[in-house]
């Protein structure tokens, strides 16, 4: 097996990214190398971590820097905050370009920028506090999550929260913990108010952000994931937040789930079901949740209209 195919199956293995070892290793000189990276077939990514050969995706690229970050550190460097977060699959930030790493504490940090993308920290860990996770050294769900709920606002704090709970990176047994974890760091006193938010039935950051909506305006939801049944049972629809007194019903249209041709007419004939039940449906989208009043009013007034309309 020749030299690029075996730094091909190297790259395979390691979100598309290669070290300089390796190709010395694979039979390459120092010489070809800079030829490739020079010519263009190899994208260097940081000093000793290349892409050979292929054009990555955003994501794809995206993997391969936190990677190339960590390879260049060392093996006792770490993902931490957003980086952590979203290797663990965790939503609720707004992504960024820039990747979270740290060294020990009792190793040196960089005097220079490695790459304008990539920040270094040196976080004090506890034992437990890293884990691996696809194939990289990151902080726990649990220290992840607790780290960037003190340094984020209100929303995405909770919805961090949420989508933890959902995918069941965290249990609740384990948010009990979140306290003490936080306990005089900065932040930990806003934090706190967060963690009794949290809600695990939330299955995305736009229900989140809808049911924080409709709290602040005073129009909270008594039911998320709301299971509407006919009179024989069977189910007509489940619906992201419910107001069961008037029968009304409020969706979190994220682009991702509901934007393909598929989701479009699911979501109409459960719609339909659900109206000819007596219930009646809304529709938010994420622009809808930029505007703090737009959906409690909404919200309000159907209540009323249903009200309204009750014998």
């Amino acid at each position: 097996m020749g030299p690029h195919q075996l730094l091909r199956d190297a790259a395979a293995r390691q979100d598309g990214m290669i070290t300089l070892a390796q190709a010395l290793r694979a039979g390459l000189t120092r010489d070809q190398v800079r030829q490739l990276h020079r010519s263009g077939s190899w994208q260097r990514i940081l000093r000793g971590c290349f892409v050979p050969g292929v054009e990555l995706s955003d994501s794809a690229m995206r993997r391969a820097r936190i990677r190339a970050a960590l390879v260049s550190l060392g093996p006792s460097a770490f993902a931490v905050l957003d980086t952590a977060l979203e290797l663990h699959g965790i939503a609720g930030l707004r992504r960024t370009l820039l990747v979270h790493v740290s060294v020990p504490v009792d190793h040196p940090r960089p005097q220079r920028a490695l790459a304008p993308w990539l920040i270094v920290h040196q976080v004090t860990v506890r034992p437990g506090d890293v884990a691996e996770v696809v194939g990289v050294r990151a902080t726990s769900p649990l220290r992840t999550v607790s780290d960037v709920i003190l340094r984020v606002d209100r929303y995405p704090a909770v919805s961090v929260l949420d989508s933890a709970l959902n995918q069941d990176h965290l249990t609740p047994e384990q948010l009990t913990l979140m306290p003490g974890l936080i306990r005089g760091r900065r932040g930990a006193v806003a934090a706190r108010s967060h963690l009794a938010e949290a809600d695990g039935r939330a299955q995305s950051p736009l229900e989140t952000r809808t049911r924080l909506r409709c709290v602040d305006g005073r129009v909270p939801p008594d039911a998320l994931q709301l299971e509407v049944r006919d009179d024989d049972g069977y189910l007509l629809g489940v619906g992201d937040l419910g107001w069961r007194g008037p029968r009304v019903i409020a969706e979190a249209d994220g682009r991702d789930v509901h934007g393909t041709p598929e989701a479009v007419y699911t979501d109409r004939r459960r719609q339909n079901r659900l109206v000819n039940a007596g219930w009646t449906i809304l529709r938010f989208t994420w622009q809808d949740t930029l505007n703090p009043d737009y959906i409690p009013h909404t919200v309000r007034q159907a209540i009323a209209a249903a009200r309204y309309r009750t014998p």
